[in-house]
């Protein structure tokens, strides 16, 4: 393993929460991380699920959500046609006026917020919005999603963001004896 820390230590080291840390950690385990991803890609979906669900579940008993807000303060979300007009409607706005004040199309074609943090995201780290946050929101960071195995570049991805990622990859390591 990576560091030579047990995974409860290297979130001490991670100094909770922090972009920079997270992000360089991410930096150094780029490899170890790619050759991960790449031997989970050989393995049936299945497998990967009953590997990955419980890790996730470990991972959101030691992290709080409320005390990081790394993704909603650093990235943005793709907000689908149903999340616009889900939005539109709690603001009593149209669907064109909320685009217009808070979206744009990104290069991959998809509407993204216009700016971080989100614009829902207060101050207290709780979202204006919760109930009805987009459903890329509500399902992030995607470890307990079905089928993991399909999102695991994304996933790789937001080891440089998300604490919970980052001890579902390093778990995922040990148990796999990487």
């Amino acid at each position: 393993m990576a560091l030579g820390h047990s995974s409860q230590s290297i979130f001490t080291l991670l100094k909770k929460y922090d972009i920079k840390v997270l992000r360089d950690k991410a930096k150094v385990e780029r490899k170890s991380n790619k050759k991960l991803v790449a031997r989970l890609k050989k393995m049936k979906p299945k497998e990967v699920d009953l590997l990955v669900h419980p890790l996730h579940d470990e991972a959101f008993e030691k992290i709080d959500c409320l005390e990081c807000a790394n993704c909603c303060s650093n990235i943005s979300p793709i907000i689908t046609d149903r999340d616009i007009e889900r939005l539109a409607k709690y603001f009593r706005i149209k669907p064109a006026d909320f685009v217009e004040k808070y979206l744009h199309l990104d290069h991959e074609n998809d509407y993204v917020f216009n700016n971080t943090p989100c614009p829902f995201l207060g101050e207290d780290n709780y979202c204006s919005v919760y109930d009805l946050r987009p459903k890329a929101c509500a399902e992030y960071p995607h470890t307990d999603r079905v089928k993991f195995q399909q999102i695991l570049d994304l996933s790789h991805k937001n080891t440089s963001v998300c604490p919970a990622v980052v001890d579902v990859f390093e778990n995922l390591k040990i148990e796999l004896g990487m």
